[in-house]
């Protein structure tokens, strides 16, 4: 039997509200995700540029991400865990957008680079200098077996030190973020029940 592994940190964004560990630390008005994202960065005083060329879903996971991993010491050594249930269609619809009309047809590379939903694991990694195994699955909905049991697998197998698991679930303005960090330090005894139970807050 491996190391008893633990929750060292979790974040919930939903319905214009973050909470870090349970505790609500930026709420806003904004009645789209753009506009939310945006006053939220502002509130963290994130200073990244790039952030404002990236797609809505991968905003929603560098906010989350932002906020467990910034104080972090070691985090080098951290693999990437992700999933949801409606990949990057919100991306897919606006690029799609772009190049139905053959009057003013006009793609956007800009656009379509964010046509996989595993590009904002690309733009974690960059932000936190991460070169760590990193995987983004479908799931119709929240399936903490199959994220407890492939995060457990990847440090039990020294693959990681860490890993940073997360449901960003975003189309349209309704959006869902539940990220949390696994490794051996926590009060949070890393279980099925207990990631059922946080993510229905």
């Amino acid at each position: 039997m491996g190391t008893s592994l633990y929750i060292e940190n979790y974040c919930i964004i939903e319905s214009g509200k973050i909470l870090l560990d349970g505790v609500e630390v930026f709420s806003s008005d904004a009645d789209s995700f753009a506009d939310f994202s945006k006053e939220a960065l502002r509130h963290f005083t994130i200073q990244y540029p790039k952030f404002f060329k990236m797609d809505h879903l991968s905003k929603l996971a560098f906010l989350g991400s932002e906020l467990l991993l910034k104080d972090l010491s070691g985090k080098e050594n951290t693999a990437l865990l992700f999933a949801n249930a409606s990949s990057s269609l919100d991306t897919d619809i606006n690029y799609q957008s772009s190049i139905s009309d053959k009057e003013n047809y006009f793609p956007s590379p800009a656009v379509f680079v964010y046509t996989l939903p595993n590009i904002c694991l690309g733009e974690i990694s960059i932000r936190h200098q991460l070169k760590t195994e990193n995987s983004f699955f479908i799931f119709g909905a929240f399936n903490p077996e199959f994220m407890f049991g492939y995060a457990e697998n990847l440090i039990q197998t020294q693959k990681a030190q860490r890993v940073l698991c997360g449901w960003t679930e975003l189309l349209g303005d309704e959006y869902k973020a539940f990220l949390y960090v696994v490794s051996k330090d926590g009060k949070i005894a890393h279980t099925i029940e207990n990631l059922k139970a946080l993510y229905e807050n």
